[in-house]
């Protein structure tokens, strides 16, 4: 049964509703979506008693100021906003509880850009397409396809076997760095590039450009040249593809990516940097180093292995 859980008070910079996304329409043109830090949505996930891929707000550099409605199990991970609840810390990467009347409030970044809020149950929110991720250019997903706004309510759903005091151990709490190393598995389309920059691709240091979003992160380094041209017909982008445009700057395609482009590819991020590049704020500083394709599919297993035991030990 649906209840009133949140009212938002002042809606932050940026925050929406987010999932796993919304796949299996990238063929019709539907983009993926969903939490640009997909570990740390899981895990809150998990440690309030929910499925891992239940929908929560994903909150961008400045967060928003919730007035609580109604008791509740919340987890908050990802980057450290300096979460305040009535005024005093609040704790991260652990499941506690917030009481009707309380205020859940943001600061200061000071590590990494973009925290997740999951509550025991799950928000109350209509699925479009099988997700509810918001996908602000079409708006569709989460709550009327938009960001929050002030006065907004936000709905969610009874878990009575909700536990408090559930926390990641230290050693798997991600550090997140203002200088980003990003393993990557070059291709599929590196010999449209001359050796001199594949040669600097990997040993630049790119900066992140303030023109960068959920769609993907322009970088700024040394020029990537082309043999002939940048354009190739269009085709399908995987995340974390790292497309080569005309100008030589790489631009590494994130949640919102389009679903086809035309730009040559000269490597793409694997999938278990991608939270960390998430986490990187304009200004921050990225390095590639090549890694195998088989190298990047075990540390993907690893990953999938560990979220499988907390699941399992969740439950």
């Amino acid at each position: 049964m649906s209840s009133k859980l949140f009212q938002v008070i002042k809606p932050g910079l940026m925050t929406t509703f987010q999932d796993l996304g919304r796949t299996g329409y990238q063929e019709y043109g539907v983009v993926v979506a969903g939490a640009m830090d997909d570990f740390s949505l899981q895990i809150a996930n998990l440690l309030v008693g929910n499925k891992r891929d239940e929908a929560g707000l994903e909150v961008t550099m400045m967060g928003p100021v919730l007035k609580v409605l109604e008791d509740a199990v919340i987890a908050i991970t990802g980057g450290n906003l300096s979460p305040r609840v009535n005024g005093q810390p609040a704790p991260m990467w652990k499941s506690f509880a917030v009481k009707e009347g309380q205020l859940i409030e943001f600061g200061q970044p000071l590590e990494g850009i973009r925290s997740y809020i999951s509550v025991a149950g799950g928000f109350d929110l209509p699925a479009v397409m099988g997700s509810n991720s918001t996908y602000l250019k079409a708006r569709i997903g989460g709550l009327n396809g938009r960001a929050l706004e002030k006065e907004d309510i936000l709905y969610g759903t009874e878990n009575p076997y909700a536990v408090t005091g559930r926390s990641l151990h230290y050693d798997e709490i991600p550090k997140y760095k203002k200088e980003v190393t990003v393993r990557v598995v070059l291709g599929p389309h590196q010999d449209a590039f001359t050796e001199e920059a594949i040669k600097n691709f990997l040993s630049s240091n790119y900066e992140i450009t303030p023109q960068s979003d959920r769609m993907g992160y322009r970088l700024k380094g040394p020029e990537l040249t082309h043999k002939t041209t940048a354009d190739i017909i269009s085709e399908a982008i995987p995340l974390g593809g790292i497309q080569v445009p005309a100008n030589g700057q790489p631009i590494i395609l994130m949640a919102d990516r389009q679903t086809t482009g035309g730009y040559t590819r000269i490597a793409t991020a694997i999938a278990v940097d991608i939270p960390m590049l998430a986490q990187a704020a304009p200004g921050a500083v990225i390095r590639f180093e090549e890694v195998a394709v088989e190298e990047a599919q075990e540390l993907y297993q690893e990953r999938a292995s560990l979220l499988q035991i907390l699941d399992k030990i969740s439950k």
